[in-house]
């Protein structure tokens, strides 16, 4: 967010962004974590072991050595951020543009986090009396130590934990993307989400929970109000449509409300990597429309960046970013040649715009004879039905037959009836169950069409 290259950015120069980011009609604008990052095993630029003078290590190696004037842990501020006063100056700048401010939690310390001193039976204590560093293997995470949440001093760390959300909370913060939930202990979430609901009821936490369906289905029921999904990983028609029928409709959806992105700081899909433009185009208009809630992160998503850490051909491709402002500061042209800031923006309106998109109950799919092609509605109760088709192929054009379930759309047999293309304004009159699409996924890869009779 700076505008000078190499300057670090700050919550005023976020400040100062905002009326552009609001005008993409966004509802809620999350930040990464804001905390104090660790010296000791700092990564280097690309997730590097060895750091070089100058580098600004992870966020979410939360913690440093507390001073005077900044307690170090996960209440406090990166310096280079700003001061309290200016973080308080943004929550309230966001709200007069009609944004809620998100934070991201990660419940895990660098080596320097003060609970690390003053608390040690707070984490995993190796034979050689060593604190166990995180792994995900094969990666290692030397700069971060995760908690033990059967700690003997487990009701002591579960009540700090509670009071790191409440402080937040405090300072106008109602919005939480809870990083790695399934890693910690599921009671401890069931008891602290039901203890922050009681008393805070307007609160939203997302789940970070890329784990086994059965996992992210009981954090749900352990309180939390949204969750990432395999969407990121669903990318030909029937394992979207079985996807989509599995999460949409009871008796999951019951507990379980999935929020699409199709990139995060941690994931750029083979898809992305490959397709160029035309799949960053696909996949945005699949997640804002297959779902009720969706999310992009920012500006490497805007400006299409596509390049892997490690380019490997086969299975096991990288999905890291390269030069990934995990590691580094980065400064980038929102304004660049070529960015999808105009059709996130359309997005956004036409999902404001018509009901039907805002929930996923109604989500039906109509068969194509392409399997290139997808096909689905969704309706609201005042008649408001938005149709999509989509191309799923990111490089060649695709055309085929839709066979429209019409007592779905509520439209009478042998009627004519007219179709909106809301993505360009051009109408389409249509008739009975069988009608013709072709798309270009160079151009537009989809149909977003508002449907009247």
């Amino acid at each position: 967010m700076s505008p000078i290259p190499g300057r670090h950015g700050t919550f005023k120069d976020v400040e100062a962004h905002l009326p552009e980011i609001a005008a993409m009609g966004f509802d809620i604008l999350y930040m990464p974590p804001i905390h104090p990052i660790g010296t000791a095993f700092r990564k280097g630029k690309n997730n590097t072991t060895t750091s070089l003078p100058g580098d600004v290590g992870s966020p979410w190696a939360i913690g440093a050595t507390p001073t005077k004037d900044n307690e170090g842990g996960h209440k406090a501020i990166l310096p280079e951020l700003g001061t309290f006063a200016d973080f308080d100056s943004l929550v309230a700048a966001a709200l007069k543009h009609g944004l809620e401010l998100a934070l991201d939690i990660a419940f895990q310390c660098s080596p320097e986090h003060p609970w690390v001193k003053a608390h040690p039976t707070w984490f995993t204590i190796r034979p050689d009396g060593s604190i166990q560093y995180a792994e995900n293997p094969p990666k290692k995470y030397q700069d971060i130590y995760p908690l033990n949440f059967e700690s003997p001093d487990w009701r002591g760390l579960w009540d700090e934990l509670y009071s790191v959300f409440e402080f937040w909370i405090k300072r106008g913060v109602k919005v939480f993307r809870v990083d790695n939930p399934h890693t910690k202990a599921l009671p401890f979430w069931e008891w602290c989400l039901t203890t922050i609901r009681e008393k805070y009821p307007d609160t939203i936490f997302l789940a970070e929970a890329f784990t086994r369906p059965h996992v992210m289905y009981s954090l749900a029921k352990a309180g939390f109000t949204q969750s990432y999904t395999y969407f990121t990983w669903r990318t030909a028609k029937p394992e979207l449509q079985t996807y989509l029928e599995e999460i949409t409709q009871p008796p999951v959806s019951d507990f379980f409300q999935p929020n699409f992105w199709p990139n995060t700081p941690d994931i750029l899909h083979k898809s992305l990597q490959d397709g160029g433009r035309p799949a960053f185009m696909q996949r945005l208009i699949l997640a804002a429309t297959l779902t009720a809630n969706y999310g992009i992160y920012g500006p490497a998503y805007e400006l299409g960046e596509n390049i892997p850490a490690k380019p490997s051909p086969g299975k096991t491709e990288s999905e890291e970013y390269m030069d990934s402002e995990k590691y580094e500061i980065k400064q980038r042209d929102r304004n660049a040649p070529g960015t999808l800031v105009p059709l996130i923006t359309l997005l956004n309106k036409i999902r404001h715009e018509n009901i039907a998109l805002q929930s996923n109950g109604s989500l039906h799919f109509h068969p194509v004879d392409n399997p290139s092609l997808m096909c689905y509605s969704k309706s609201a109760p005042s008649g408001n039905t938005i149709l999509v088709a989509i191309n799923l192929d990111q490089v060649n054009e695709q055309a085929g037959w839709i066979d429209l379930d019409l007592k779905v759309l509520g439209i009478p047999h042998n009627q004519n009836f007219d179709v909106e293309d809301l993505l360009t304004g051009t109408h389409y009159t249509w008739h009975n169950r069988s009608n013709y699409v072709a798309l270009r996924p160079s151009v537009l890869p989809a149909h977003v069409f508002r449907v009247t009779h």
